[in-house]
């Protein structure tokens, strides 16, 4: 791209490397940046600096964390008996977000994919082993998404927790609340169907 400026050329470019902005995109963020808010553009460069040298990740869980130990890892408050497994840190903030729960998170930072080099040294999957041998968890809560890489992930971190005998669920998956079944999609309506539960006697 063509900007009369290698400087700005470059600027494109690194924005490019941010999910889902092409070189237009990338392109009208400069542009902005420069001409409307070079104050914002100082901060946004301050703050990412920052955060990159000094965000890493918990020594616990592996959340993205300032310090060895997260906050969540850290407090009292948390039970400890509850351990849910995401594949992200945006995973552990929609569960926050979303819902009541109150225990503990490990942070997979990926899901088995053998082709992306990604396997369970890489998930951390040793890790999870030494804290499900401490005795303090009781429930893993297997909260990986439900691709094909997922369901793999969770069947690996299923035997994990049978080997150390402890009761392994899954966030269940199928038709949302509120849904009609004539606009969700097949896979989601026959996995819904094949997971059906009893109901409860009234």
């Amino acid at each position: 791209m063509s900007t009369g400026s290698p400087l700005l050329a470059e600027l494109i470019d690194a924005l490019r490397c941010l999910p889902g902005v092409g070189a237009k995109t990338a392109q009208r963020m400069a542009f902005h940046l420069l001409e409307r808010d070079r104050p914002g553009a100082r901060r946004l460069s301050e703050r990412l600096s920052a955060a990159v040298e000094r965000i890493g990740n918990c020594s616990r869980c592996r959340t993205f964390s300032e310090t060895p130990v997260c906050a969540l890892c850290a407090s009292q408050a948390r039970d400890a008996q509850l351990l849910c497994i995401v594949e992200t840190p945006v995973d552990q903030v929609a569960i926050e977000q979303a819902t009541g729960y109150r225990g503990r998170y490990f942070v997979l930072l990926g899901r088995l994919s053998p082709l992306d080099g990604l396997g369970p040294r890489e998930l951390g999957l040793d890790l999870l082993a030494a804290r499900l041998g401490e005795g303090e968890v009781q429930e893993l809560i297997i909260a990986t998404n439900p691709t094909v890489e997922g369901e793999a992930t969770a069947h690996l971190l299923a035997q994990l927790a049978a080997a150390a005998g402890i009761r392994a669920t899954r966030l269940a998956h199928g038709v949302p609340l509120g849904g009609e079944l004539e606009f969700i999609d097949r896979g989601t309506l026959a996995h819904a169907f094949g997971s059906r539960q009893p109901l409860a006697d009234t």
